[in-house]
């Protein structure tokens, strides 16, 4: 393993995870911290990987830059993310830097996205809080007539986000908790790795 790059490894297991997890093999935790140092996680989907996605190289999701998440990243870019397969007994942490996507990027995606996830886009306060669901579903119904007969457009507010790893951690787990662990950093445009104790 300790041969390999972070990045093909990465594919290799994200491959088997998106045919063996029974929903949403790309979802990972993302953690990040808001300006007071206090840390907040949940569940977002990876839309792109690689040494080449968004021509930067890294890990890319969308998000409200208007939600909670949104404003932590604004304050601090430094995040860490957790894959966690529990079919395969395996988990890969991501630590790094995170940056916005680049204007095409984020069109191109929400342009791949279903009409009704576009409308929700638009008619969703993400994060703010919501007196009642018929709130929501009548901002729906607004942003439909809004949009009636032409194509959404991606807000302004809405895009997504690269993080660019320095540590990447492999984990497989092991018989008597005598796990394998190998860790990744980065050095410059190279990577150093080597195991870590269980």
């Amino acid at each position: 393993m300790e041969d390999k790059d972070p990045y093909a490894l990465f594919a290799e297991w994200y491959v088997e995870a998106r045919k063996t997890e029974p929903n949403d093999g790309n979802a990972m935790a993302l953690a990040t911290v808001d300006g007071e140092g206090r840390p907040s996680v949940r569940m977002v989907l990876l839309k792109e990987h690689g040494p080449d996605a968004d021509g930067k190289g890294g890990f890319v999701f969308y998000t409200n830059f208007e939600s909670r998440k949104g404003g932590e990243l604004a304050e601090n870019d430094n995040v860490a993310l957790l894959f966690h397969w529990k079919s395969l007994r395996r988990q890969i942490r991501i630590e790094g830097p995170s940056m916005p996507v680049s204007d095409a990027a984020a069109d191109a995606y929400f342009s791949s996205r279903a009409r009704e996830s576009q409308i929700g886009a638009w008619a969703s306060d993400q994060s703010r809080p919501l007196d009642d669901r018929t709130t929501l579903k009548a901002r729906v119904a607004e942003t439909e007539k809004r949009f009636n007969g032409r194509e959404v457009p991606r807000p302004a507010h809405w895009s997504g986000h690269i993080v660019m790893p320095e540590r990447i951690e492999f984990w497989q787990d092991r018989e008597f908790r005598l796990h394998e662990r190998w860790l990744f950093e980065r050095e410059g445009d190279s990577w150093t790795s080597g195991m870590l104790y269980p």
